[in-house]
């Protein structure tokens, strides 16, 4: 990672590679030794073979956004676990549990005004906020996540941006093979946030309400109807940034 950020201050280009992707091109050449510098020269191969699409630094006042997001995630983990052991634990022993979960509480609170200052003091991200909270389900954290995590949204097609989050299916077929299809990859901070959203929409949203209830009552495991609801979120919320436009249910 030090030699990424030095690369990056002094503009060169620059790839964040997933290492499996580079482990299964050396299977694929047929290369079993490991040393610090074969792993360099398989790197190198690697970059110039597939040509990866090169990567950017994130703007600080992004990169801070995203790191408060995550941090407040792992808060609310945190915090679900000691609502948990509040439960079990002897009544002698809740007076120990009470007190992290106010700081609990404290803390978030802070790092969720600490996001919106950050949000309110760039137009740019204030304009596509206020685009984005304008769809029912979509919160300030939401909104956030997407904004830091996901800049690229309004700039690509939509198919681009379902596989970009990592909700697009991915077909497993071979011969006379046909398996499930499956998402994988994609960038899982914010698709975890969207898929936290989409249980708040499918009970305020009436599109996506009704497109889940449709997916399940079709016979589709209510995961997959949720899945396949954030991948529709998406390509509307892609749609509306690409054209600076607010939220608008279609009239019944």
């Amino acid at each position: 990672m030090p030699f990424i950020i030095a690369c990056a201050k002094a503009n060169l280009p620059f790839v964040i590679a997933n290492p499996i992707h580079i482990k299964r091109f050396a299977g694929a050449i047929g290369q079993r030794a490991k040393t610090d510098k074969l792993d360099a020269q398989l790197i190198a191969h690697y970059g110039e073979a597939i040509k990866p699409t090169l990567s950017t630094l994130k703007p600080d006042i992004m990169q801070t956004m995203s790191d408060l997001v995550a941090r407040r995630n792992q808060l609310l983990v945190m915090q679900t676990m000691e609502k948990n052991r509040l439960q079990i634990l002897p009544k002698e022993l809740i007076s120990t549990i009470k007190p992290i979960l106010t700081a609990f509480k404290n803390q978030i609170e802070k790092i969720e005004n600490k996001i919106l200052t950050l949000i309110e003091s760039c137009p740019e991200y204030s304009a596509k906020n206020t685009i984005l909270q304008s769809m029912k389900g979509i919160g300030k954290i939401a909104a956030a996540s997407i904004i830091s995590n996901l800049p690229e949204l309004g700039y690509m097609s939509n198919k681009e941006a379902g596989a970009l989050v990592g909700v697009a299916p991915m077909n497993r077929e071979s011969g006379r093979y046909k398996g499930l299809r499956k998402i994988q990859g994609g960038r899982h901070q914010v698709r975890t946030v969207l898929y936290m959203a989409m249980m708040s929409a499918i009970q305020s949203n009436p599109v996506f309400k009704s497109t889940y209830q449709r997916l399940v009552a079709a016979g589709k495991p209510k995961k997959v109807a949720l899945i396949a609801c954030v991948r529709k979120m998406i390509v509307i919320l892609n749609s509306m940034l690409r054209d600076g436009v607010m939220w608008e249910a279609p009239k019944v």
